[in-house]
């Protein structure tokens, strides 16, 4: 029986990049975690040690901070220049993929060099390119969302092993994770990710749910609807479970407005929501 070296890749991950443009009195910054993998023509580092062909993943790290002083700009751009440059400047490398999370921080009142962590929800982007065909996925990760009620879950099978009662009034809780493929690349990156957050949001506020999964298809659906050059969106949601305490041992009622709030175990609820007239690409994600 034959063996074989089967699909393989390496580069350098997260790598911490934080940017201050100082060109005016009021500063910006940028903070990135940037992860960088290539693949291509590298099976004889595999088989016999030989590293001609390996970009060490120390100059990967190094290239990001060397574009960084060049100057970052939007996520998307910035993984597309240095996908470009690691495929276009190194023949045996076939294929790039850079994977950017971005971290928010807020302006301190109007202090113009002053910032505070931002919420914790990230920004992120993956950009694959083989030197012909370029795939470009912007996402957002850990968006916590809560609806207090319009929400339901009854008419489920029961079993002998199934002790969850029906609801008619319950909370709704999720850390959104939404990544969505980009069928044309955007002129507007920053733009476009405001939009399809938006979206996200307005869809979770604008729908009275029966259940998670009816949710995450209206959340992206609603993305797809209002962004024409979308592929598709992948969702993944956590339901983030509030549980009714009950205080009746201590003489006290409680209609509906104490809970415990339980981390785990959670439900998982995932799914994919497409646009009919994009070839599939599976190698974007």
């Amino acid at each position: 029986m034959a063996i074989a070296l089967g699909p393989n890749q390496y580069g350098k991950a997260e790598t911490r990049v934080v940017r201050i443009d100082r060109d005016s009195p009021v500063h910006r910054i940028t903070d990135l975690n940037v992860s960088t993998s290539l693949s291509g023509d590298l099976i004889d580092t595999h088989l016999t040690g030989d590293n001609a062909k390996v970009l060490p993943t120390d100059t990967q790290k190094n290239t990001v901070y060397a574009f960084a002083r060049e100057g970052i700009g939007e996520i998307e751009a910035f993984a597309l220049r240095l996908a470009r440059h690691f495929v276009d400047t190194q023949e045996p490398i076939h294929r790039a993929r850079i994977r950017v999370e971005q971290y928010a921080w807020q302006r301190i009142g109007d202090a113009p060099h002053s910032f505070a962590r931002g919420e914790a929800a990230v920004r992120t982007t993956t950009v694959t390119y083989d030197g012909t065909n370029t795939h470009v996925v912007s996402g957002v990760e850990g968006l916590v969302v809560l609806n207090s009620t319009d929400s339901e879950f009854w008419g489920f099978p029961r079993d002998e092993y199934t002790t969850l009662g029906e609801t008619q009034d319950r909370i709704l809780a999720t850390a959104v994770n939404a990544h969505w493929r980009h069928g044309t690349h955007s002129e507007d990156w920053g733009a476009s990710y405001a939009q399809a957050r938006q979206a996200l949001l307005d869809a979770f506020v604008g729908t009275y749910s029966y259940s998670l999964q009816q949710t995450l298809y209206a959340m992206g659906q609603q993305v797809l609807e209002r962004q024409p050059t979308l592929a598709e969106i992948r969702l993944s949601l956590p339901n983030k479970h509030h549980f009714v305490m009950d205080l009746e041992p201590f003489g006290l009622t409680n209609p509906g407005e104490v809970f415990h709030a339980d981390d785990r175990p959670y439900g998982l609820i995932q799914g994919t929501v497409q646009r009919d007239g994009f070839p599939s690409a599976e190698d974007a994600w």
